[in-house]
């Protein structure tokens, strides 16, 4: 069984079943996607210095905009100590920069709860809460993170914390999958956030 297998279990074929395919990864499989975000927003204009900093950890990047060319590589295998890890690639295609949004995941089987690491080098920890909706959608929140200095992680205190809330789903009648992310601060509001579509690539 896979990671998202395993922490959704019997919810997992509640899902839509194009939804099941995409997260049935075998070790050393490789879902390759393509699409177009229609927007992508960031929130007030004085965060752009760190969301500058952070392309340097493929995890942020200031630009903004509309249509955005993306793709979606996810590779699935084990590491040294037994472990299953999905290794997330997205690329954004800006007019004149590329930017990534990159992480690593696997299973806490103890608490069930997916562990994302966030960057490239890892700079941010969250534990992630996979849920499925009555409509057959994955939904996706955040919860606890801990910034990451090398070996050491620093738990972040709430006021510090960017908090995802993901859906993904799949439209029968356009036959694309449909993504969509909200990052929120308690204090500033939203932080970050796009929506768009793609399709597998053949």
């Amino acid at each position: 069984m896979t990671i998202y297998q395993k922490v959704l279990q019997a919810d997992f074929l509640r899902l839509h079943p194009e939804l099941q395919k995409r997260y049935d990864f075998e070790k050393g499989s490789v879902f390759r996607a393509s699409g177009r975000m229609d927007s992508i927003q960031g929130g007030p204009r004085w965060l752009y210095p760190l969301f500058k900093l952070g392309v340097r950890w493929k995890l942020l990047f200031p630009e903004r905009g509309q249509d955005i060319p993306f793709t979606i590589i996810n590779s699935s295998f084990v590491n040294s100590e037994g472990e299953q890890q999905i290794h997330w690639e997205r690329k954004f295609f800006f007019p004149k920069k590329t930017r990534y949004f990159n992480a690593l995941m696997s299973l806490d089987e103890k608490r069930m709860v997916v562990k994302d690491y966030l960057g490239e080098p890892h700079l941010l920890y969250s534990d992630l809460q996979f849920t499925v909706s009555d409509e057959g959608a994955l939904e996706i929140n955040s919860m606890d993170q801990r910034l990451v200095l090398g070996k050491k992680e620093i738990p972040l205190p709430r006021f510090f914390q960017g908090l995802a809330t993901i859906a993904e789903t799949y439209d029968d009648q356009s036959e694309v999958f449909r993504i969509s992310v909200v990052v929120k601060n308690p204090l500033i509001g939203n932080v970050f956030s796009y929506e768009g579509e793609f399709t597998v690539d053949a």
